[in-house]
């Protein structure tokens, strides 16, 4: 028998933004003058209204073939924050009253709705296998914002209900659709840099255990639904803040919740190193430590194409709303590609290019020159365009087609990301089956590949 509040996430996938009041209402006109039928619209829900579903929601409620009918979140606040947006947005756009937007605290009764195509999922990261997942057997199409999950085993698992219940699953590694890099990759694969010795990827540190003081009660939080799979801890206010933040809570910075630096924003950028080697379906087969147990920074991959992946400090990109300081002398994030022909970095709104010693680019204004010289015409390798992530998704939707942050590159990037933290957490040189997405050579522990749920 399991024992009680180490009921393992293996075990249970094996069974089973602001939103203020007078906030703008964003209308795009040319978008709405489009005839849209009612029934032709996707019927969208919100599972997790912070921060970061603001832009999502704000995005997704102006497309003229989306309707947005429901909302859940556990923070009263948020949630009738954002359900008053949905239904004054919509209010406005007819010229009537508009009442047509549900609100929930419970996910699963936002899922039971046979009236709703798919789900924007934006909860804190130790929720979102579970919700997918659940998503997924509720017959719901998913988005479903990065890191993809809390473990490897999770997202194994979560490509396999996916794949099984047929869902279009869109990652938000928005990335993939930015131009910049969209065309490092193509440079890379089409051998413009050489053969590629090192990839350097500047994200800030592993997550550390919570260690928080206990804090009075946000009152209108369900604190235990907030808390989910994980433990059971008193609140503070830096885990689920006051009132409808305008900033990225640091819950991510802890690892019972999320994974530092190195799964927020290495999700995007562990990401590129993998999409420009052409390593979508697979990963790295060793992993290095980092010089000393108290490193942020020199956990080194390698990959069977003989690339070694380095992962750098960057700055404290969504956690220096905190006290956190950003060092002015620390490059900002982004990724680094090393080549015997020449080298690239390249970050958003940031492309810098080198041919042999000649720098060919300096920014992104560069990148038609660059397209122009070194791909256009001349490229055999190229990799899915995409200008819209979000509409990208609702086009796969249709389509049935993978959309280009699909679930396995999801998966794939996150375990990744996993593999160093695990570097961090357990100081160890590990061997690693891509394939089998397994440890080898007597090294490693299977265990550190999954996360407890607590009971129940």
């Amino acid at each position: 028998m399991t024992p009680r509040n180490h009921f393992s996430r293996r075990q249970f996938l094996k069974t089973s933004t602001v939103f203020a009041a007078g906030a703008p209402l964003i209308l795009r006109s040319h978008l709405w003058a489009a005839a849209v039928q009612p029934s032709e619209r996707l019927t969208l829900g919100f599972i997790g209204l912070g921060h970061q579903a603001r832009g999502l929601l704000t995005d997704f409620i102006n497309r003229p073939t989306t309707q947005v009918v429901a909302v859940c979140e556990v923070d009263t606040t948020r949630r009738e924050a954002a359900r008053k947006y949905v239904e004054d947005f919509y209010a406005t756009k007819s010229g009537s009253t508009y009442k047509g937007c549900n609100a929930y605290t419970d996910f699963r009764e936002l899922l039971a709705r046979p009236d709703i195509d798919a789900v924007v999922i934006a909860t804190p990261d130790h929720w979102h296998a579970i919700i997918a997942i659940a998503a997924a057997k509720a017959g719901k199409d998913i988005y479903c914002e990065k890191p993809l999950c809390q473990s490897i085993h999770e997202a194994r698992a979560l490509v396999n209900v996916v794949r099984k219940h047929k869902r279009v699953f869109q990652t938000g590694s928005m990335q993939r659709s930015m131009r910049e890099f969209r065309t490092a990759v193509e440079l890379v694969r089409n051998g413009v840099l050489g053969k590629i010795s090192r990839i350097e990827v500047a994200v800030w540190g592993p997550a550390v255990p919570c260690d928080l003081p206990a804090e009075p009660m946000e009152p209108g939080l369900d604190w235990n639904r907030w808390l989910g799979p994980a433990p059971v801890r008193p609140y503070n206010t830096i885990l689920s803040p006051r009132g409808v933040p305008d900033f990225f809570p640091r819950w991510r910075k802890y690892r019972e919740y999320g994974g530092g630096g190195v799964t927020d924003w290495g999700a995007h950028h562990f990401d590129i190193a993998q999409w420009a080697m052409d390593m979508d379906a697979s990963g790295p087969v060793e992993i290095f430590p980092a010089a000393t147990p108290e490193a942020v920074s020199g956990v080194r991959f390698l990959y069977t194409n003989g690339t070694e992946v380095i992962h750098r400090a960057g700055n404290l990109r969504n956690f220096h709303d905190g006290g956190e300081k950003v060092d002015p002398e620390r490059r900002e994030n982004g990724v680094t590609f090393y080549g015997s022909a020449g080298k690239l970095f390249v970050d958003r709104k940031e492309f810098e290019l080198w041919v042999g010693s000649e720098q060919k680019a300096d920014s992104p204004a560069a990148l038609d020159a660059v397209a122009a010289e070194y791909l256009s015409g001349k490229a055999t390798k190229h990799v899915q365009a995409c200008h819209d992530h979000h509409g990208d998704w609702l086009d796969c939707i249709r389509s049935r087609k993978q959309p280009v942050a699909d679930v396995e590159i999801g998966a794939r990037t996150v375990s990744a990301c996993h593999l160093v933290n695990l570097a961090y957490y357990h100081g160890q040189h590990l061997k690693w089956n891509p394939r089998r997405e397994q440890f080898t050579g007597g090294t490693g522990n299977a265990k550190w590949l999954d996360v407890s749920y607590r009971d129940p």
